[in-house]
């Protein structure tokens, strides 16, 4: 339940950031905030960060894998830590939420814009931190219950 809870509440975050882009800033229009951010409506044809630009159909297709990898890993795997559905609704919420604009669209919406990394989406955030919770989870917490579980009971 936590990882349909945590992808839908991605994808609604997601998707409300980008609407609101769409219809508050011509395409290319920035906006200054803070010091090097800025609000900058950008398409990208990409994957995250503007990798692979122009490649909307090859990475729709393994987006589209990367979704089911996650969904059989998650049935086969999803009990084994508390935070591994938590960590797979971020990575399933910002994926789906970014396969459903190049679906749509052809691309992804792109707007938040540091001078110094190329623009992305909270979907791209909810995909980095759902990936580092997951490592951090499987390389740390979950190796150290395996090994609990190994270990004979006094000794």
């Amino acid at each position: 339940m936590a990882l349909i809870v945590v992808a839908l509440a991605c994808v609604a975050a997601d998707q409300v950031t980008k609407a609101i882009v769409r219809a508050d800033l011509a395409y290319q229009e920035a906006v200054d905030l803070a010091g090097p951010f800025q609000i900058h409506h950008v398409r990208n044809t990409g994957i995250a960060f503007g990798l692979f630009p122009g490649k909307a159909e090859p990475v729709t297709i393994l987006t589209g894998i990367a979704v089911i990898w996650m969904l059989v890993y998650f049935a086969r795997a999803g009990a084994r830590h508390p935070m591994i559905p938590v960590a797979l609704g971020l990575l399933l919420g910002g994926s789906l939420s970014n396969l459903a604009d190049r679906a749509r669209q052809g691309y992804v919406t792109d707007f938040i814009d540091p001078e110094y990394w190329p623009a992305f989406n909270l979907g791209d955030v909810f995909i980095t931190v759902g990936v580092i919770v997951l490592l951090v989870t499987l390389l740390f917490f979950d190796r150290r219950s395996g090994l609990n579980r190994r270990s004979p009971v006094g000794g």
